[in-house]
């Protein structure tokens, strides 16, 4: 496949990040390497949207803490961002609202189609009308200047960059401007874009729990967005998408992590961290980037078990 026609992914990841640990970036990580790997994505952005303060969870500390954990955290990364939208809105978002919304955004913004994983759309990424030609961006004649692959892809990556892959300044978190016109020369070609929803195998095993789920928030999440889970250590992913009726529909929607690096999931665990911290154990390090300890110790969170 060529860079062009692989499809472009944006991996979302919705959690309580109550704090966001090494093991969540390493999430992100090992999916974009493993998408890569598989020769049909390219992962082009990353996306972490901590929860509403309102989810109600025992210990959540504020979301003005947690989003800037999380905004250093990914200070080093050049593709993954902290979104505020969730955080930001009346009351708590179910993650299926939190893809849809930024589906929509994407969509506004980009101009993109954004398509099933396994049923691409055959719509133009930016559209006008099917019976009307597109009005020449390049003036100049000569072939040089015409739109190629890699100039398009080099638009299309700066473009997304805008939305992706920069953070916001750490004393102010902004939205993306909705009205920004950011693809116009992307219509030479056609794109796929996917938001995929990125996770641990635990939020996998919720699926299959009666009446947790509501059920057509599953067939959104799983049938129209499509999720890559990253399992735990020892995790049987195909026992557990055998016990769901909506996994097993859409089980070629769900991408599973598998490759031979050897990251124990358990620096993922935000609770062994808060215990690590309550303890004075020195193992936080294993589990905590220095620059979100640091942030926790000036700001005195999580000495106790409430927060």
């Amino acid at each position: 496949m060529t860079e062009t026609t692989k499809t472009h992914v944006i991996l979302l990841s919705c959690g309580s990040f109550n704090p966001i640990t090494k093991g969540h970036i390493q999430m992100f990580e090992r999916a974009r390497d493993y998408l890569h790997k598989t020769g049909r994505f390219i992962v082009i952005g990353g996306i972490v949207s901590p929860v509403h303060d309102s989810y109600g969870k025992q210990g959540l500390v504020s979301s003005r803490h947690r989003l800037t954990m999380c905004q250093l955290a990914v200070q080093s990364s050049d593709w993954i961002r902290v979104d505020p939208w969730e955080c930001y809105q009346d009351t708590w978002q179910t993650t299926c609202s939190v893809l849809e919304h930024h589906r929509d955004l994407m969509k506004r913004v980009t101009g993109c189609i954004l398509s099933n994983v396994n049923t691409p759309s055959m719509t133009p990424v930016i559209g006008q009308p099917q019976n009307e030609s597109p009005q020449p961006i390049y003036q100049n004649s000569n072939i040089s200047n015409k739109p190629t692959a890699a100039k398009i892809l080099g638009k299309m990556g700066e473009s997304l960059s805008r939305i992706c892959c920069v953070r916001p300044p750490m004393e102010r978190f902004t939205f993306v401007d909705e009205n920004a016109n950011l693809g116009t020369v992307m219509r030479y070609e056609e794109i796929e874009l996917r938001i995929l929803l990125l996770c641990g195998s635990d939020l996998l095993e919720s699926f299959c729990i009666p009446g947790l789920w509501n059920e057509s928030d599953m067939e959104v999440i799983v049938g129209d967005f499509g999720i890559v889970v990253v399992p735990r250590d020892g995790t049987d992913t195909d026992r557990i998408m055998n016990h769901s009726s909506i996994l097993r529909k859409y089980k070629n929607n769900i991408l599973v992590v598998k490759d031979d690096v050897n990251h124990p999931m358990s620096v993922v665990s935000s609770t062994k961290s808060r215990l690590a911290l309550q303890h004075g154990d020195g193992h936080v390090v294993d589990y905590l980037s220095q620059p979100v300890i640091d942030y926790i110790l000036k700001s005195q969170l999580y000495i106790t078990a409430s927060g």
